[in-house]
């Protein structure tokens, strides 16, 4: 994986969003979006601590991690009875083997039980965030250096029009130093956002957990920091629990496990308990440093 790795994703999201638009236009969507049910909100925990869980059939770093044949509803539904505070659905076909089928069963699936989907992919379009709310989703990804300002922002205000909330993914230090100006132009603008780090390292694929330890202090803290990756067990999510992180975003480890139930419900105790057990690393409502 590297930046031309998501270059080749964006490609082949706007080649998506092309063939979408000829099925049905951008204002219809807009509208029947616009008109379809709220999806629920994040499920947060008063403790500080959760857990968005994730469905990914396919990962590029590890390979297969589930078959296209794996009952989507009942492995979304342990995530959420295992107290997930959101599910993340990957919908990235050519990589991920995700599909939009897959983020809409997972919302039938979670309706009854009011926890929101994620809408996981390469997103490049509002378009595509139109798509998700229709799909029922209750928020999206957006990977920060993917995208100019202009597009970035176009992303963020459709969310808002919609009533979805946005994790903001970073890699690096000039990711989040970007991510503190657009939590500047649109936090407690009527979008909720989440401030993410992604600590996979883009040039060789390999997780280097140190980088979620190294970049918390530069997040913004306005808004509830996330570690998207390099958490694959209790001891982890304690971990990052104690470094300030407020939620995780566990795919991997939850695919690959014999009962994903178990292992969320463990890592959801092992770091709800770090955090009563110590204060934040920085105090809520003050913004991390800066960077750059």
């Amino acid at each position: 994986m590297s930046e031309h790795f998501l270059e080749q994703m964006a490609a082949g999201s706007r080649e998506r969003v092309k063939l979408a638009k000829l099925a049905c236009s951008e204002a219809d969507l807009l509208a029947r979006a616009l008109s379809s049910p709220p999806p629920p909100p994040l499920r947060r925990d008063r403790t500080g601590f959760d857990l968005i869980a994730e469905l990914k059939l396919r990962s590029p770093a590890v390979g297969q991690l589930k078959s296209t044949d794996e009952n989507v509803g009942a492995r979304v539904t342990a995530y959420a009875r295992a107290g997930a505070a959101a599910v993340s659905v990957l919908t990235e076909p050519s990589r991920f083997d995700g599909s939009m089928a897959h983020l809409e069963l997972a919302v039938r699936a979670l309706e009854p039980l009011r926890v929101p989907a994620m809408r996981k992919d390469f997103l490049v379009d509002p378009y595509q965030v139109s798509e998700a709310r229709m799909a029922g989703a209750g928020g999206v990804l957006v990977i920060l250096r993917m995208l100019p300002q202009e597009e970035l922002d176009a992303l963020l205000d459709r969310a808002r029009t919609l009533g979805l909330f946005v994790l903001l993914e970073a890699f690096d230090a000039s990711d989040i130093e970007l991510m503190h100006a657009i939590v500047d132009r649109h936090a407690g603008n009527a979008v909720e956002l989440l401030a993410g780090v992604n600590c996979r390292d883009l040039a060789t694929l390999q997780i280097v957990p140190r980088r979620l330890d190294e970049l918390v202090h530069l997040l913004p803290t306005r808004v509830p920091r996330i570690a998207e990756s390099g958490v694959g067990s209790a001891d982890d999510a304690r971990r990052v629990a104690a470094a300030g992180y407020d939620l995780v975003l566990v795919g991997s480890a939850l695919m690959q496990g014999g009962d994903p139930g178990a292992l969320a419900g463990a890592m959801l105790q092992a770091g709800r308990a770090a955090r009563s057990s110590s204060p934040p690393a920085l105090a809520p409502g003050q913004d991390g440093k800066r960077v750059g």
